[in-house]
Parts: C-alpha cells; sequence; structure tokens
C-alpha cells in the first residue's frame, strides 16, 4: 500500500494548500533546511520520509534508520506531516493526496529521479499543481558527508 486510509484521511483533514516535499533527509544538513524553508513558504509541509528499504531501492543503504530520521524531522516546525515513502513513487502519492505543491531539489534534473520528474510534469497538470524544482545547495551533499566520514575514519 502507498498510502494508509488513516494517513489520507489526516491529510485530507489539513488547511491546503498543500507542499509535498520527498526526502531520504540521511545525514541532515544546511541544504535539507534551505530547502525545508523555502518549501513552508508555499503552504503546509508534508514530507514523504523515504523508508530504509525505499533509499536502497535507488542509492545506497541509510546511515540512519528510518525511525531516527523521522525523529529529526519531527522537531522541525515548518514540517506539518511526515509520511513514509517506500521508493520512488512519487506520482502515486501524489494521485491520491494531490499536493498543490510538489518540490524537489535540482539533483533530480539528472539520475534514476528524472524519470519521476517527467511523470510529474504531466500528473500535477491535473489538478493544477506546481512542480518546483530549488536550486541544489553548493558545497554539500548527504553523499560528500558520508565520503569524508569514511575517509577520515
Amino acid at each position: 500500500m502507498v498510502i494508509t486510509k488513516k494517513i489520507k484521511k489526516k491529510i485530507n483533514q489539513m488547511n491546503r494548500p498543500i507542499v509535498f516535499v520527498p526526502m531520504s533527509a540521511d545525514i541532515i544538513h544546511y541544504g535539507h533546511i534551505r530547502l525545508l524553508k523555502k518549501s513552508s513558504r508555499y503552504g503546509n509541509v508534508v514530507v514523504g520520509l523515504m523508508t530504509d528499504k525505499g533509499i536502497s531501492s535507488y542509492k545506497s543503504r541509510p546511515f540512519f534508520k528510518y525511525r531516527n530520521r523521522y525523529e529529526v524531522l519531527e522537531s522541525f516546525k515548518n514540517i506539518s506531516m511526515i509520511i513514509p515513502l517506500e521508493g520512488l513513487v512519487y506520482d502515486k502519492i501524489c494521485k491520491i493526496i494531490k499536493p498543490e505543491f510538489f518540490v524537489h531539489g535540482s539533483d533530480w534534473n539528472k539520475g534514476s529521479q528524472m524519470k519521476q520528474k517527467n511523470i510529474l510534469k504531466n500528473l500535477m497538470k491535473k489538478w493544477s499543481g506546481k512542480l518546483i524544482t530549488i536550486k541544489y545547495t553548493d558545497g554539500i551533499s548527504t553523499s560528500k558527508i558520508k565520503k569524508k566520514l569514511k575517509r577520515d575514519n
């Protein structure tokens, strides 16, 4: 199941507009903070947090477990709700919750996520939703942090 009835009900009770932001949020850094701040300007932020299995479906295993990443994000005041995301299923989630905005970092302009971007471009038009790509923060990424940690240890 992509989304439970309980989660769908909670989302339907939220004030609109809804801003859907998918994230791995494995090692939180200032690029993530900037993305969430910018996203919150558009409405109530619902983070689709990749599960451990979801992350592993398209890149290396997460450094932190889902429950730990969830706990970190739960403390952010600009996030209204966090839902589990089982991989690159953005289109399936959006068909159900119909967010007014879908926000992603520009890292999805290439690689494995590009297919989802192209699908979403057309899908979001069906309910006048907007796809927003925020420029990736230069000089920082979870991958770079992981590489540095491995190198330094």
